[in-house]
């Protein structure tokens, strides 16, 4: 599979990264001020670890969509090309001839991937779209955190990963229809469908008749006791998610009568009085710290963990077992750490290549293998349509 990566930020690249881990061949495509990402915080020179961290395992290029031989070459790459990935404002790729229907009418395969904050259609389509905001517009923000205090999002980008993890498998859908059809078609998602794509139990609750979901911390809104519990020493989770899950943990905090409460009595009873039930159990988990009750709980077949920072989540074995903490060999951050790929395919395994590209790296690369030649290319350099790696 070649993908033309013409994404910036996080969701289109987070999404062709996912690929180029599975083997496709990823060409970015970068403006001549570069994509944004590479002026966050870094050893500096267009070069960033947030860059690295989305860009791997691609080749770069520097184009100026501004100019026409840039456009030009553009539509070249992606008559050549299985894959067209674009999160600019819907009609920005039109206005510069290089949306859908133009690309679609010289190569009727291509899969087109559009990313935006609120889709191509729609009363919010022309709206430019961020992950805070989408979070926000999603219901993400009204859930998140604890009740009685201002809104807050995720700790993570969601709605941005999200939208690129469904622009991914709906790419991998495409191909298969294209494999059987020989047609492509046009993708379309967004950050805010994404949120709210994610909002499963909350949609499931106010859809029940029980009312608009409301924060809860780290409790469930659907069983109980499911969250953070607080130790003579700091916090753990636990988990018991079922009626078996439950008797174990009664027994395992020596409360056996706690089976017996009517108000504990189902999932849904534990649920509606968690606010009598989590002090309870605090009041004896409170007495002794976290790694006892760790123990006493795996024991008892209660599912249960620590609450890790990054730097314990990144030294943890087992997540060093699971290759989940790589390290690819970098021209100017010499040996760098790289999240591992988080699915494993016993076939056909994802694997870490090559670092993301530094700036220009491949253009004069990827034109010769296109069929321009050197004078050309130097030319297209000097008009500005292309920028070389600076060795070039």
């Amino acid at each position: 599979m070649t993908v033309i990566d013409c994404s910036q930020v996080m969701a289109g690249p987070f999404c062709t990264m996912l690929l180029a881990d599975l083997g496709a061949d990823v060409i970015k495509v970068e403006p001549p001020s570069g994509d944004s990402t590479r002026q966050m915080p870094g050893p500096g020179g267009g070069e960033s670890p947030s860059y690295w961290a989305l860009n791997r395992n691609k080749r770069g290029m520097v184009i100026n969509l501004k100019h026409q031989a840039g456009v030009e070459i553009v539509r070249t790459l992606a008559a050549t090309a299985d894959v067209f990935v674009e999160n600019f404002r819907p009609g920005v790729m039109d206005s510069l001839g290089l949306g859908y229907p133009v690309l679609a009418a010289q190569h009727r395969g291509l899969i087109y991937a559009s990313i935006s904050g609120f889709g191509q259609h729609g009363p919010y389509a022309a709206r430019g779209g961020f992950d805070l905001v989408a979070q926000g517009m999603s219901g993400i923000m009204s859930v998140t955190g604890d009740a009685g205090l201002p809104p807050m999002k995720c700790g993570l980008p969601i709605t941005d990963l999200g939208a690129g993890l469904f622009a991914t498998y709906a790419i991998l859908a495409a191909y298969a229809y294209r494999q059987r059809t020989g047609e492509g078609q046009h993708i379309d998602t967004s950050l805010l469908e994404a949120g709210i794509a994610l909002s499963v139990w909350e949609a499931a609750e106010y859809w029940s008749g029980r009312g608009i979901p409301q924060p809860m911390g780290s409790a469930h809104r659907m069983s109980g006791p499911y969250q953070a519990i607080r130790c003579a020493d700091g916090y753990i989770t636990l988990g018991a998610a079922s009626q078996r899950t439950w008797e174990r943990l009664c027994q395992a905090l020596g409360r056996p009568e706690l089976m017996t409460r009517p108000e504990f009595a189902t999932d849904g009873d534990r649920v509606r009085h968690r606010h009598e039930l989590v002090p309870l159990i605090e009041e004896i988990t409170s007495a002794k710290p976290m790694q006892h009750w760790l123990g006493v709980l795996e024991d008892a077949g209660v599912p249960c963990g620590p609450i890790l920072n990054y730097a314990q989540v990144f030294a943890d074995p087992h997540v060093r077992h699971r290759g989940m903490v790589q390290q690819l060999d970098h021209p100017v951050g010499g040996r760098i750490n790289q999240l591992g790929p988080p699915v494993k395919l016993s076939a056909t395994p994802a694997r870490l290549r090559r670092p993301a590209p530094t700036f220009g790296q491949h253009t004069a690369e990827i034109l010769a293998e296109l069929g321009y030649d050197g004078a050309t290319v130097n030319r297209l350099a000097a008009e500005g349509a292309v920028v070389l790696r600076h060795s070039e």
